[in-house]
């Protein structure tokens, strides 16, 4: 599954904006020079994130944006979503979330007899539930490194995955 710069870059500016201190607004031409984006795609971005409810803005010469909520309340699902749509791992896959149930666009019946319906359902289940539990607090903290960078040798320490249950 390959998700767009809209994602990537999307996701860059609400680590970035996470991350800021206090409450102050930051101009958009700050965060696309800092982060090397461009500021016309990020204007697209920021508005799809505003529409979502993620982000608001203030007009003025100090103005700008900020998150609306703080970083530990959003999960990443709702940014990738404002961003993406819904998340398909093949063109085939239909999500129908009105009906509670996953649609094969390749068959004329309910879906039910596709061969590959359920590996398609596990691997979109799995993105979702890693979108789902990862908050964009957590993307804010392992951006940075640890005081104690000696203990792992100047870098980073990345922390391990949990294992589906």
């Amino acid at each position: 599954m390959i998700f767009t710069t809209k994602a990537e870059y999307g996701v860059r500016l609400m680590v970035r904006l996470g991350g800021l201190p206090g409450d102050e607004p930051v101009s958009l031409k700050t965060v696309a020079a800092s982060e090397r984006l461009p500021l016309a795609y990020l204007e697209r971005i920021v508005a799809l994130l505003r529409r979502a409810g993620l982000v608001e803005s203030t007009r003025g010469a100090h103005g700008g944006y900020r998150l609306s909520r703080d970083a530990g309340d959003i999960r990443m699902d709702e940014v990738i979503t404002a961003l993406e749509g819904a998340v398909a791992p093949m063109s085939c896959f239909v999500d129908d979330r009105e009906g509670d149930r996953v649609l094969c666009s390749h068959l004329e019946d309910d879906g039910s007899a596709c061969g590959t319906k359920l590996l398609w359902t596990r691997v979109q289940g799995g993105v979702h539930r890693a979108l789902q539990q990862t908050t964009l607090a957590e993307l804010v903290d392992f951006q940075v490194p640890p005081t104690d960078a000696s203990s792992s040798g100047g870098r980073p320490t990345v922390p391990r995955a949990a294992t589906p249950a």
